[in-house]
């Protein structure tokens, strides 16, 4: 299958458990994730499955948030805004780190928001419950509801993705908008 825009010389390979990245190996038990170091979205197929089953959280816009999502990163790198967090890093705490993290993960659920607009108003290919699917999603694995569920109490100083409320705002924020300008969660109050 060639999708439009695609080279004849792309592949997409199907690897589950573990493949290797420019970041490291990938493992299942990451989840989805970008590597900006060969600037890639790494997604094991099974982990739709427990997006699904596990989570609560099933369809195919809940998926297309997730990759969206992990495209924002992309996004946030093709910006700039990966380089300006990693040079930070080694200067800062462990609760500072997990904080700008969390912001990171918050703009990259805006700008999955951010698609969403401009794919419906450029194909209309939305249906019924789609929004909904990904908002469940973006609820479904934020830090407090995958805490509480894990290990029965949250610890909001240890979040690095950001709460069900904040993830769901954002990707609407994004969705709403349209506009990557609404999208600044480091000068947000959050």
């Amino acid at each position: 299958m060639k999708w439009e825009g695609q080279e004849q010389s792309d592949k997409v390979e199907d690897r589950r458990g573990a493949t290797p990245t420019a970041c490291g190996t990938g493992q299942t038990a990451m989840g989805p994730f970008y590597c900006p170091g060969d600037r890639k979205v790494y997604i094991d197929l099974a982990f739709f499955g427990t997006l699904s089953q596990r989570l609560g959280a099933p369809g195919d816009f809940a998926q297309a948030y997730v990759i969206a999502h992990e495209v924002g990163h992309h996004v946030q790198n093709l910006m700039g805004v990966t380089d300006k967090v990693d040079a930070a890093r080694p200067r800062q705490s462990e609760t500072q780190r997990n904080a700008v993290s969390v912001r990171v993960e918050l703009q990259a659920d805006c700008l999955a928001g951010v698609w969403a607009h401009h794919s419906q108003q450029g194909k209309g290919w939305l249906e019924q419950g789609d929004i909904e699917e990904a908002l469940n999603a973006a609820s479904q694995i934020g830090d407090d509801t995958l805490q509480s569920r894990g290990q029965g109490r949250i610890v909001p100083d240890s979040f690095t993705h950001g709460s069900s409320e904040q993830r769901v705002g954002w990707f609407r924020r994004g969705l709403d908008s349209g506009s990557v300008g609404q999208c600044n969660t480091f000068e947000a109050r959050l």
